[in-house]
C-alpha cells in the first residue's frame, strides 16, 4: 500500500487529502482520490498502472483528483480503455459534471454499489458497510492473498467499523 495522502478536508503544501494506492499481483486498485493525490500517484506508478478506482463518498476531499485523472485519459493521444471506478449511486456525478456531455465518456466505466455489497475487483474481494456520515459512506475492507485491508473514509463511532478487519486505516 502507499499512501498518496491522509490529511484532512482540503490539501496543504505538504499534504494532500486521502487517496490510498493498494496493490496486488501487478493490480493497481486506487481507494479514493481525493485533492492533491493525483500527483502523489504519479510519482509513485505509470498511469496506466493504475487498473481500478474505489471511491468511498461523495466528499471531495475523497474525489476530486479523480476528475483529473479521467481527463488525462480522455485527452491524451492514444487513450486506453476505460477505467473502472466503482462508487456508490451519484457519488462521482458532480466531479463528471465539470466537463461537457460526454467529453470523459470513454475514459470511465462506472460501477455502483450500495453499502453492504460484495464484489470483487481484480484480485481484490471487496466487502463494504454503511458508516456515519454527512454523505451515505462506505466503509471498504479489502481482501487479497492472505491480506485484509479496511478503509473507514469518515465515520463517527459505529459498530460497523468492528466488522471491517484487522487493519484499520483512517482517511
Amino acid at each position: 500500500m502507499t499512501v498518496l495522502g491522509s490529511w484532512a478536508a482540503w490539501p496543504t503544501p505538504r499534504h494532500a487529502c486521502s487517496g490510498y494506492l493498494v496493490e496486488h499481483q501487478g493490480f493497481g486498485l486506487v481507494v479514493d482520490l481525493g485533492y492533491a493525490t493525483l500527483p502523489n500517484l504519479l510519482s509513485a506508478v505509470r498511469a496506466e498502472s493504475v487498473d481500478a478506482v474505489l471511491i468511498s463518498h461523495r466528499h471531495p476531499d475523497h474525489l476530486a483528483d479523480l476528475h483529473p485523472r479521467l481527463r488525462a485519459r480522455a485527452l491524451g493521444d492514444s487513450p486506453p480503455p476505460a477505467l473502472p471506478v466503482s462508487t456508490q449511486p451519484g457519488a462521482v456525478d458532480a466531479v463528471l459534471a465539470l466537463d461537457g456531455p460526454g467529453m470523459l465518456d470513454d475514459a470511465y466505466q462506472c460501477r455502483e454499489f450500495a453499502a453492504g455489497d460484495r464484489f470483487t475487483l481484480g484480485p481484490f474481494s471487496v466487502e463494504t458497510w454503511l458508516l456515519p456520515h454527512f454523505q451515505p459512506n462506505a466503509g471498504i475492507r479489502l481482501k487479497a492473498g492472505g491480506k485484509v485491508l479496511a478503509y473507514t473514509g469518515d465515520t463517527g463511532p459505529s459498530p460497523n467499523t468492528v466488522y471491517l478487519g484487522l487493519r484499520l486505516v483512517v482517511g
